[in-house]
């Protein structure tokens, strides 16, 4: 006798740069991985865009490589993507156009008649929790295709998300989840829960696959294949898996990254317009209930002022990595002031007032707890928090993570960490179709911050 196989499950995480494979063993352990990366190519106008043959080609590859190894025994595979991207689909399931970047340019003249029509773009877009953002707004982008290439529109089956669209590939089926459709999408409107008025007066709902539930499997379209096929999600929405399966208080999950992202699952109230204006929107969960988000671009700040700083004082930025907290420094620092919440404030400040790269430092997170702060206020609801979780880079940082925990007396503070929470996501919201033991509690390792 062999000895036996180990039940996993697969879980394809598809980022921007990197695409990953992940096989995950019922205690959700890495069991093994796989990474690529490969070449842009170009769409028809000329513009940078995914490589979506590469890509379809790269998820039977890597699948072929995992059947082959006899130690696994693969029970489920599920997706994860970024979102506001669609793939335009005949009913033989072949691509029509290139996979369009969602950074693409928008012409201007399609939006603003769309919003005109609508109520204008403020109305729009409390409507569609969905901020003014060209094709990062993917419904925007099947309209494009309808109107500036109507001999394609007409040859589409169905208009899937980039997920969803990678599990077809291996169930055959096509169809729409709650997570893509409710970010940033301008599809749906969230007040009548619901697509659009537009979506249906322009004919696009019929382009658009049903819609099923983020846990739903489906079977493999391979002859005599046992496994079981997830829908895929939106990365946003999977990452926050992991927390609503093991927290049932309400919290808000402060997503750090290029874009730190406040998020309460546990608001339902609309969107304001001062909100809107301050780039809060809506993402959904697996199960469709709206999750109330705000975004921050300090990651991306951090980098270019922690650079600023380590130029000025002649230091490299690995320094910062391990600056712990100096309450006497920050005591220095914040007596008797004010410091403003825009996140570009810090980089107005003159360097040549602080005695050294460590006093610098301890100001430009101050500055930034103080935008970080203000950003997730926007999220808080009637219901009152009871925690808050911070994971990515800022959850490693003692001084932002003392900071934040100083601004929120009253509420716990923790720095999570778990590695892959978008690919664990993806594997937790199937689990009753692929593992055979208890969902762990200690996926999520927690260090709590004391104000």
């Amino acid at each position: 006798m062999g000895k036996s196989r180990i039940p996993v499950v697969a879980v394809f995480d598809v980022g921007k740069t990197n695409k990953k494979l992940f096989l995950f063993d019922e205690r959700y352990q890495i069991v093994f991985e796989r990474s690529a990366r490969f070449l842009e190519t170009e769409d028809e106008d000329g513009d940078p865009c995914e490589n979506l043959e590469s890509l379809r080609l790269s998820v039977f590859d890597s699948l072929h490589e995992v059947f082959r190894r006899d130690e696994f025994d693969i029970k489920a595979i599920n997706f994860t993507s970024y979102g506001a991207s669609f793939v335009y689909l005949t009913d033989s399931g072949r691509p029509l156009t290139p996979l369009y970047n969602y950074l693409k340019a928008y012409p201007e003249e399609l939006q603003e008649r769309l919003y005109q029509r609508y109520g204008g773009v403020e109305q729009f877009s409390l409507d569609t929790a969905s901020p003014a953002l060209g094709s990062l707004n993917a419904g925007l982008q099947v309209f494009r295709i309808k109107e500036q290439k109507p001999d394609i529109f007409e040859h589409v089956k169905y208009a899937v998300h980039l997920p969803q669209y990678l599990s077809f590939l291996v169930s055959g089926q096509m169809y729409s989840d709650m997570t893509s459709i409710g970010c940033h999408t301008a599809l749906w409107d969230f007040g009548k829960k619901d697509y659009h008025q537009w979506v249906k007066d322009a004919g696009i709902d019929k382009k658009l696959a049903p819609i099923v539930g983020g846990d739903e499997v489906f079977s493999a379209a391979f002859p005599g294949s046992t496994y079981k096929v997830g829908v895929g999600l939106h990365d946003s929405s999977s990452a926050l898996i992991p927390y609503l399966i093991n927290f049932h208080e309400p919290f808000i999950l402060i997503s750090t990254g290029t874009w730190c992202i406040s998020l309460n699952p546990f608001n339902e109230e609309g969107l304001t317009k001062e909100q809107l204006e301050k780039d809060c929107l809506f993402y959904m969960t697996y199960a469709g209930t709206p999750v109330k988000a705000s975004r921050l671009f300090a990651g991306y700040e951090h980098e270019l002022q922690a650079k600023r700083i380590a130029d000025h004082f002649q230091v490299t930025t690995a320094r910062f990595k391990h600056v712990q907290i100096d309450w006497a420094i920050i005591e220095k620092l914040t007596k008797g002031r004010i410091i403003p919440e825009s996140l570009d404030a810090f980089s107005k400040v003159d360097l040549s007032g602080f005695d050294n790269f460590e006093e610098a430092y301890h100001a430009l997170i101050i500055y930034l707890v103080q935008a970080q702060v203000a950003s997730t206020n926007l999220v808080f609801s009637g219901r009152r928090i009871k925690r808050i979780f911070v994971d990515g880079g800022f959850s490693k940082n003692s001084i932002f993570m003392n900071l934040l925990a100083k601004a929120f007396g009253d509420i716990e503070i923790y720095a999570a960490s778990m590695a892959q929470a978008t690919a664990i996501g993806a594997a937790l919201v199937i689990h009753d179709h692929w593992n055979s033991l208890p969902i762990p509690n200690n996926i999520i390792e927690l260090r709590y911050y004391r104000a």
